[in-house]
C-alpha cells in the first residue's frame, strides 16, 4: 500500500483532519604510447621516424639492385646457362644481399601499454561517462482527490518554476524553489471539478478548464481573476495549449478552439476534426503546428497558414489526419531537435508510442509498450524520450532515441501514472497518478551552465485585462 493511502487510513481511524494537498509523503582498444620516453632507461630512444643511413650504403649495389628487374625483362629470352651464370656471379660478389635501404637501428618493439598511456593518449577527447539514472522519486508529495481520469490534463509546471495541480475542485500552486504551496482557487460544485491547468509562457499566468465548459485565466502573483472565457465548449474543457497570446482549448464537443486573450471577442479559429473528446494538444515549438489527439482515436495536424481568421467559415481543414492509433490519443510531445518529429501515445488497446513526420504525414517508427501510454516528455538535452503508463506496471520508461531502447524504467507509482510534467531547467520531472501521489525524478541529469535570459515578449499580454471581465 502506497503511503498516501496509508496516511488516509490512519487518518480516519485517529478521527484527525485530511491530509493537506503536497506535502512530503513518506573497455577501450590498444593504442600504442605515443611517447617517446622509453621504459628502459638504459635504452636509447629514436622517435617513431625509421630515416636511412647513408654511411651504411653501399650506393653502387643499390643502383644495381634497383635497375636489376629492368635488365631481367630485357634478357628474358637468355639462355639457360646465361642464367645460371648470372645467378653464380650475384651470390660470389653481392654476398646474398638483397637490401637497398640501410637502417642504423632497429625498430623498437612494441611495448605493453599501461593505464596511465592509455588515458594520456585520449586525454584530448575523454570518452563521455555514462549519465547515472536514479531508479527511485527524489520527493513523493501528498495529492488527495485527484481526479483519475485519463482524458483530462491536471498537471503543468511553468517557466518561473512554479508547479500548479488541480486536485478535485482546488488549484494548489507549489513552488519548486522553496517548497512552499499555496491555493490558488477552488470553484463550486456547479463548475466543478477543475478538468485541465495551463502555465502561459510568461509563467505567471495559469488557465484554467471546468467541467462546465468555462475556461479562468489567473494572474498567480496577485492570485486574481483576470477573465472567465464563456460559450467556448458545449461541455468540459479536457485539453489546454498556448502559443504565445493564443490559447487554444479543446473539449469533450470535439471542438479546437483558438482564443486571444488580449481581446474581448477572444474566438479567432475553430478546428472540427474530432467526433468525441479532445484530450491532447500541444503546439510545436515554432508555432506553426498544432497536434490534436482525442478519443476517437484520431491525431490531426493542423497548419496556421491552412486556419481561417474568420469563425464563421466552420470547419477549417486539416494538413493530417492520422488514424493509425487504435485508441485514444492523449499524450504528445514535439521533439526538442527536430522541428517536424512528433512522438504520440495510444490507450490501452493500443499501447503503442509513434513518431511522426509532420509535414509529410509518414509513421517513421512505432514501438510497442505493453501498457497504456499515459504521457510523453523529450529530454532537451539528450536524444531521450520518457513515457509514463498505466496498468500493470505504472512505471515511467526511458527511451534511447531512435533506437528505442529502455534506458531505465522507474517504478513506485501503485496506480497509473497519468500526468507528467518537465522543469524549466529540463531536467526534473514530476507525475502525478491516480495513487494521489505526486512524484519528483531526477531523470534527465543535472542542468546546463545558465545561459543569459532572453528579453520576455510576453509581458503585455494580459495589460489589458483590468476593465474586461
Amino acid at each position: 500500500m502506497d503511503a498516501g493511502s496509508h496516511s488516509i487510513s490512519s487518518e480516519k481511524s485517529h478521527g484527525l483532519a485530511p491530509r493537506p494537498p503536497l506535502q512530503e509523503a513518506g573497455s577501450r582498444p590498444y593504442m600504442p604510447s605515443l611517447s617517446t620516453a622509453s621504459r628502459n632507461p638504459s635504452a636509447k630512444c629514436y622517435g617513431d621516424r625509421f630515416i636511412p643511413d647513408r654511411s651504411a650504403m653501399d650506393m653502387d649495389m643499390a643502383h644495381y639492385l634497383l635497375t636489376e628487374p629492368k635488365k631481367d625483362k630485357e634478357n628474358a629470352a637468355a639462355s639457360p646457362s646465361k642464367e645460371a651464370y648470372r645467378r653464380l656471379l650475384a651470390e660470389k660478389l653481392l654476398n646474398n644481399r638483397t637490401r637497398i635501404l640501410a637502417f642504423r637501428n632497429k625498430p623498437p618493439e612494441p611495448e605493453n601499454v599501461s593505464a596511465a598511456d592509455t588515458a594520456s593518449t585520449h586525454q584530448a577527447k575523454p570518452a563521455k561517462q555514462r549519465r547515472y539514472i536514479p531508479q527511485s522519486a527524489e520527493r513523493t508529495l501528498d495529492a488527495p482527490d485527484l481526479v483519475d481520469d485519463y482524458y483530462l490534463n491536471l498537471l503543468d509546471w511553468g517557466s518561473k518554476n512554479v508547479l500548479s495541480i488541480a486536485l478535485g475542485d482546488t488549484v494548489y500552486l507549489w513552488d519548486a524553489s522553496s517548497g512552499s504551496t499555496s491555493e490558488l482557487v477552488t470553484v463550486d460544485e456547479d463548475s466543478g471539478p477543475i478538468t485541465s491547468v495551463s502555465w502561459a509562457p510568461d509563467g505567471q499566468h495559469v488557465a484554467v478548464g471546468l467541467n462546465s465548459s468555462d475556461i479562468q485565466l489567473w494572474d498567480t502573483s496577485s492570485n486574481r481573476l483576470l477573465r472567465t472565457l464563456r460559450g467556448v465548449h458545449e461541455s468540459r474543457v479536457g485539453s489546454l495549449a498556448w502559443n504565445n497570446n493564443i490559447l487554444t482549448t479543446g473539449g469533450m464537443d470535439g471542438n479546437i478552439v483558438n482564443n486571444d486573450v488580449r481581446i474581448r471577442n477572444h474566438v479567432v479559429q475553430t478546428y472540427q476534426g474530432h467526433s468525441q473528446e479532445v484530450c491532447g494538444l500541444k503546439w510545436s515549438g515554432s508555432g506553426q503546428q498544432l497536434a490534436s489527439g482525442g478519443n476517437d482515436n484520431l491525431l490531426h495536424i493542423w497548419d496556421v497558414s491552412m486556419a481561417s481568421s474568420v469563425p464563421s467559415a466552420g470547419r477549417n481543414q486539416w494538413l493530417h489526419r492520422l488514424e493509425d492509433h487504435t485508441a485514444a490519443v492523449k499524450a504528445l510531445a514535439w521533439c526538442p531537435f527536430q522541428s517536424n518529429l512528433l512522438a504520440t501515445g495510444g490507450g490501452g488497446s493500443d499501447r503503442c508510442i509513434k513518431f511522426w513526420n509532420t509535414h509529410t504525414g509518414a509513421c517513421l517508427n512505432s514501438v510497442d509498450t505493453g501498457s497504456q501510454v499515459c504521457a510523453l516528455l523529450w529530454n532537451k538535452n539528450e536524444r531521450e524520450l520518457l513515457s509514463s503508463h498505466g496498468f500493470t506496471q505504472n512505471q515511467l520508461t526511458l527511451w534511447k532515441y531512435p533506437s528505442m531502447v529502455k534506458m531505465a524504467e522507474l517504478t513506485g507509482h501503485t496506480s497509473r501514472a497519468l500526468f507528467m510534467a518537465q522543469s524549466p531547467d529540463g531536467c526534473t520531472v514530476a507525475s502525478a497518478a491516480a495513487d494521489e501521489t505526486l512524484r519528483f525524478w531526477n531523470v534527465f541529469g543535472s542542468p546546463e551552465a545558465p545561459k543569459p535570459a532572453a528579453k520576455a515578449s510576453h509581458t503585455g499580454m494580459f495589460n489589458s485585462f483590468n476593465h474586461l471581465r
